[in-house]
């Protein structure tokens, strides 16, 4: 893979990881445009390897809160009376990853083959936005972080396996049902973080093996793409903290359904191969 292409790839995990528009679905179209071949499990495996940087921008971002949560769990593990929130969202984050562990690895000849079709990325895009409509305004948003509960970790873990569907987006499934679980918008999208930061590590650990084999790929264009995806990441989660505060998710919807019919214009007419 050529260097500029790699960087491409950075940029476009970087900006999109975090926000509720499809990380995988812009770079299954993005890899298209730039003529790579989407079934490739060399591509494959580069794409969510360099998931990685944006994961580590999360870790760096919410680093003295991973400490203290960290910190925290440890201690309750040794001793009851340390057993206060932070240990119990340890817990949390611990058990809401591991329904996207499981249905990651078993479904994993889907994942990486039929649904890497553009057709899906369009029907994700378009279909899910429907639900993040309906989740905003059925929202009641009374619970803020002290009040995140085991049952939310595994319900938002659930919605993470949906997002395995290309377009759907991660960020958009897991806030969109912390929403409806009545979470903050906040609170929602910070534990949708925290709960991708060990699924998208070990996904991206999981595949590097794929992305290093043959010549597809390549460590420097691997290695360019994780680091342009960490610094533009970083940036995206810190400009989309600041928006939930004040904004709804809705906004996102006009941007994923006219990407959906254009990129349905663009597959009917034969201007792109949905593989």
């Amino acid at each position: 893979m050529d260097i500029w292409k790699a960087a491409i790839l950075g940029v476009v995990e970087g900006v999109t990881e975090f926000l509720p528009v499809s990380s995988t679905g812009h770079l299954t179209i993005t890899e298209k445009l730039l003529d790579l071949k989407v079934d490739d499990t060399s591509v494959t495996g580069f794409t969510a390897v360099i998931q990685v940087g944006a994961i580590l921008a999360a870790i760096v971002y919410f680093f003295r809160d991973i400490v203290r949560i960290v910190g925290g769990f440890f201690r309750g593990l040794f001793s009851a009376e340390h057993r206060g929130f932070d240990y119990r969202f340890g817990w949390y984050v611990i058990v809401g990853s591991i329904p996207i562990a499981i249905v990651g690895l078993v479904g994993k000849p889907l994942i990486t083959g039929p649904l890497r079709s553009l057709w899906v990325v369009a029907g994700g895009l378009i279909v899910w936005s429907a639900m993040m409509v309906f989740a905003e305004s059925a929202a009641t948003q009374s619970r803020d972080e002290t009040r995140v509960t085991m049952k939310d970790a595994i319900i938002l873990g659930l919605a993470q396996c949906i997002a395995l569907v290309p377009g759907v987006s991660r960020s958009g499934a897991t806030i969109s049902v912390g929403l409806l679980r009545d979470l903050d918008r906040v609170t929602a999208t910070r534990l949708s973080f925290f709960l991708g930061i060990p699924a998208l590590t070990a996904a991206g650990l999981y595949e590097l093996k794929d992305a290093l084999h043959g010549d597809s790929v390549g460590v420097p264009a691997l290695a360019v793409g994780t680091l342009v995806s960490f610094v533009v990441a970083y940036a995206s989660i810190a400009w989309l903290l600041r928006f939930v505060v004040r904004h709804s998710i809705v906004v996102f919807v006009w941007y994923r359904v006219g990407l959906g019919v254009l990129l349905i214009v663009a597959l009917a007419s034969g201007w792109l191969a949905a593989t």
